[in-house]
């Protein structure tokens, strides 16, 4: 699987550092209360699971998919909420745990879902923003990495399902690319 890897942007080593510095963050800003970590599947999944461990405050977690991609790597725009949360969230501490912010569309959309629900406060927590790429601006309080414009893979983060499972974040290269997303396309 390395062999098909471009290059690698951030190594499981910075990955692990960062980690441990939002999580001390977090640790302070919640001190005495318990967040509920709201994982946006699934990408976002290995990022809340080390961040989870990681914090020294308890915390709930409960997990939310949305689409907003279907098998393409731009947004389309149009979100879908396909799991729920099964929590209810009035009057807790919710703390968003997101994969990558892109556009903002899909968390603007689930922000104001979430909102609508009376959360005594409600932040987000993303591993990757793409700041070029922002077409609404979102108040994100806790960032791992700010990237340029790439189409990054691991760490939770794939391509039509490859690359999840690696230990780092790097980009693909455009031969796999190109055939992996023609692969998909046959598929549908």
């Amino acid at each position: 699987m390395n062999q098909d890897i471009d290059h690698i942007l951030i190594s499981r080593e910075e990955l692990h550092a960062r980690v441990e510095e939002l999580a001390a963050r977090i640790s302070a800003d919640y001190a005495g209360r318990e967040p509920l970590l709201v994982c946006v599947l699934r990408g976002a999944v290995f990022f809340l699971a080390d961040l989870a461990r990681a914090l020294s405050v308890p915390c709930s977690l409960d997990f939310m998919a949305v689409s907003s991609y279907g098998s393409a790597t731009d947004s389309s725009g149009v979100v879908r909420i396909l799991k729920d949360l099964d929590a209810d969230i009035a009057g807790r501490h919710v703390l968003i745990v997101e994969d990558v912010i892109d556009s903002g569309l899909t968390l603007n959309y689930l922000l104001k879902s979430l909102s609508a629900r009376h959360p005594a406060s409600l932040e987000i927590c993303a591993l990757l923003t793409k700041p070029s790429r922002r077409r609404i601006q979102l108040p994100c309080k806790y960032v791992g990495f700010e990237i340029a414009d790439d189409f990054v893979v691991g760490y939770g983060l794939d391509l039509a399902e490859h690359f999840r499972s690696l230990d780092f974040i790097g980009t693909v290269k455009p031969e796999v690319a190109a055939r992996i997303k023609a692969q998909a396309e046959a598929a549908t």
